[in-house]
C-alpha cells in the first residue's frame, strides 16, 4: 500500500471529495483505486473562516510500484509502513522453571505491560495497591462530595491509574519508530474505545469510557493466565548482592506475604512516594529530575471555541477547542499549559491527608461549561536541593500550604486571574464559576508559590492573550495547586535491557520512573518494558 500525506479538503466537504482528491493527487482513474483508509485526520485553523481538514491516507491501487516511480519527487507519497505489532518472544518459561514476572501498578503503563506479558503467555502477577476501577470511582467521587480522603483509593491510586480521572488524551510527541502507539490504540478500540481514536489527530476518551475499557482489558489479562491482586501494597524489595551484582529476588507485601520473582515491572505512577522512599533506602539508583508547579486555570469553553475556530465554533468535527501555550519569562522560567481539558472540570487529586492537589478531567463529550488547563512553571533540582527525594518534600510543602490556605477542609485556594496579576486577594467570583469540588476558597495564591514562580506567572498571563485573544480575562479562575505534572524523580535504567542501573530484575517504567508523561506514552513504555522482560526471561531459559 501507499501512504499519501497532506490531502487537504474544506471542513464541510462531502463524502466523495476524499476519494476524488486521492485520484487527482495520484493521477489515476477510479478503477485503479482498490481501497483506501484514513490514517490520520487533522485540521489547520489558522484561517478561522476557512478551516481546512488535512488527511493522511493509506491507499491500495492496481499499480503501487508504478505510481511510486512516476511520483518519486512527491515527498508526501511513500510506501505505507508496516505498523502491525510483532511479539518479541514466544514459548518463554514454558516449563515454569522461572518465577512469574510481577507488575506493580495498574495505571496505563502497568496495564499494557501486563497485557503484553499475558499475550506472550508469561502469566504475570499484577499488584495494585488501590481498588478496582469502579470501587475507586466511588471512593473518589465520595471524596469530592464529602471531603473524606482514602489514601489508597483516589485519583492517583487504583485500577486505571491517574489517567482514569483525566481527559483521556491519547496523543504524544514521543518518538515511536516501532509504532507501539498503534498497538495501544488498537487494544483500546478492542476494549471499547471509539474507533475514531485510530485516526483523529488528538484522540481522547474521557473518564466514563475509560472505566469500561480498563475492566475489559483486565478480563483479557485474566483470561490469558494473568493474576490481578487489588489492595496489595508492596512494602519492600528483596535484593541479593553477589560479587558486586545486585539481583532482585522477591517482594514483600503489607499483608506479610512474600512473592518470589526475578522480574518486576515497576509501574507505580508519579505519586507513589512511599515506594520511592523504600527503593532509595534499598540502594536502587534514584535521581531528582525537573518537574513543574502552578495552577489550574478556567475560562468559558465558548470563549476558547470562538477564539480558536471563529465562525466555525461548535462544528461537530472540530469539537471543543483546546490550546497550547508557552511563554519564556524574563527571569528565565518557562511557563506553559499542561494537560488542557476542553469542556471539563478541575478535580481534587490529593493522595495524602492534609494536602491539596488539583488535576483536570473531561468526559468524552467535553460538554461542561468551562475549559481548564494547568498553567505551570518549570523548576529543576537546583530549586529544591537536598538529595534525590528532595522534590517530593518540596511538593508536600506546597500541597500542605494549599490545604491550609483553602481552609484546611480540602477546599482549594483560588483567585481571579486579574487579581493575581495585580497582586491583590480576590473576594468574589465573576462570570466564571469554578468547577473544583469540594469547593474553592478565594484568597491570594501568591502566598503559596515561590517568588520566581509568581513573577513568571504574572508575566505570562497577559502575554498569553496575544496567542488566545481574551485569555487574560479578569474573572478567569485560578485554582491551586498543580504539583503532580510529572514525577519528581527518575529511577534510571540501562538503555540496552531497560533494567535498573544498579539492580538486575527491576524494570522501572512509566511516569513514576520518569519515562513517560500521559496515557499514550505510558502505555508505549509499558509495552517496551514488557518486551524487555520477555527477552530477559527468554535468555534465562537458554542458560
Amino acid at each position: 500500500m501507499l501512504r499519501l500525506n497532506e490531502v487537504k479538503l474544506p471542513l464541510d466537504h462531502d463524502e466523495a471529495a476524499l476519494p476524488a482528491a486521492i485520484l487527482a493527487r495520484l493521477g489515476i482513474a477510479a478503477d485503479a483505486l482498490v481501497r483506501f483508509t484514513v490514517h490520520k485526520r487533522s485540521y489547520d485553523a489558522r484561517k478561522k473562516a476557512s478551516i481546512v481538514l488535512i488527511y493522511a491516507v493509506d491507499v491500495e491501487t492496481t499499480d503501487d510500484a508504478g505510481i511510486l516511480a512516476r511520483n518519486k519527487r512527491d515527498v508526501h507519497l511513500m510506501p505505507s509502513p508496516d505498523m502491525a505489532y510483532k511479539y518479541v518472544a514466544e514459548n518463554v518459561n514454558a516449563d515454569g522453571r522461572q518465577p512469574r514476572p510481577v507488575v506493580i501498578g495498574m495505571g496505563p503503563c502497568g496495564l499494557f505491560s501486563a497485557l503484553i506479558l499475558a499475550q506472550m503467555g508469561l502469566r504475570p502477577i499484577i499488584l495494585e495497591r488501590g481498588k478496582t476501577v469502579r470501587e475507586r470511582t466511588k471512593d473518589t467521587f465520595g471524596f469530592w462530595r464529602k471531603r473524606e480522603l482514602n489514601p489508597e483509593s483516589n485519583v492517583q491510586f487504583g485500577e486505571g491509574g491517574a489517567g482514569t480521572f483525566s481527559d483521556g488524551k491519547l496523543y504524544s510527541q514521543i518518538k515511536d519508530p516501532k509504532h507501539l502507539g498503534r498497538k495501544v490504540l488498537t487494544e483500546f478500540v478492542k476494549a471499547g474505545a471509539p474507533p475514531e481514536i485510530m485516526y483523529v489527530s488528538k484522540p481522547h476518551i474521557g473518564t466514563f469510557r475509560l472505566v469500561k475499557m480498563v475492566e475489559a482489558m483486565r478480563e483479557e489479562i485474566v483470561a490469558l493466565g494473568g493474576e490481578i491482586r487489588f489492595e496489595q501494597r508492596v512494602t519492600d524489595f528483596e535484593i541479593e548482592e553477589k560479587d558486586g551484582v545486585r539481583q532482585l529476588r522477591g517482594l514483600l507485601l503489607a499483608t506479610g506475604e512474600r512473592i518470589a520473582t526475578n522480574h518486576v515491572v515497576l509501574a507505580v505512577g508519579h505519586s507513589a512516594r512511599d515506594t520511592f522512599q523504600t527503593l532509595y533506602e534499598r540502594g536502587v539508583f534514584v535521581e531528582a529530575k525537573p518537574f513543574s508547579i502552578g495552577f489550574r486555570v478556567e475560562h468559558p469553553q465558548s470563549m476558547i471555541d470562538t477564539c480558536r475556530f471563529g465562525p466555525n465554533a461548535g462544528h461537530p468535527i472540530l469539537g471543543a477547542a483546546d490550546y497550547k501555550l508557552v511563554h519564556h519569562a524574563k527571569n528565565g522560567r518557562a511557563v506553559y499549559s499542561f494537560c488542557m481539558c476542553p469542556g471539563g472540570t478541575v478535580v481534587a487529586a490529593a493522595s495524602e491527608p492534609g494536602r491539596v492537589v488539583t488535576n483536570g478531567m473531561s468526559q468524552y463529550s467535553r460538554a461542561e461549561r468551562n475549559a481548564n488547563s494547568a498553567i505551570v512553571v518549570s523548576i529543576s533540582p537546583d530549586d529544591y536541593p537536598g538529595g534525590p527525594l528532595a522534590g517530593i518534600e518540596f511538593q508536600r510543602r506546597l500541597e500542605e500550604a494549599a490545604y491550609a490556605l483553602g481552609g484546611s477542609d480540602y477546599s482549594a485556594p483560588g483567585q481571579l486571574m486579574g487579581d493575581f496579576v495585580a497582586g491583590k486577594a480576590s473576594t468574589e467570583f465573576g462570570e466564571v464559576v469554578p468547577s473544583y469540588k469540594p469547593g474553592v476558597h478565594l484568597t491570594d495564591l501568591a502566598q503559596i508559590l515561590p517568588e520566581y514562580a509568581v513573577e513568571a506567572l504574572r508575566e505570562a498571563f497577559p502575554a498569553f492573550d496575544k496567542q488566545v485573544r481574551g485569555y487574560f480575562r479578569h474573572d478567569a479562575v485560578l485554582t491551586g495547586l498543580e504539583t503532580r505534572t510529572s514525577s519528581p524523580i527518575r529511577i534510571k535504567r540501562r538503555d540496552d535491557d531497560l533494567q535498573s542501573l544498579n539492580t538486575r530484575g527491576l524494570f522501572p517504567a512509566g511516569e513514576g520512573a520518569g519515562y513517560a508523561g500521559g496515557i499514550l506514552s505510558a502505555g508505549v513504555d509499558g509495552i517496551k518494558v514488557a518486551e524487555a522482560v520477555a527477552l530477559s526471561m527468554a535468555a534465562a531459559d537458554k542458560r
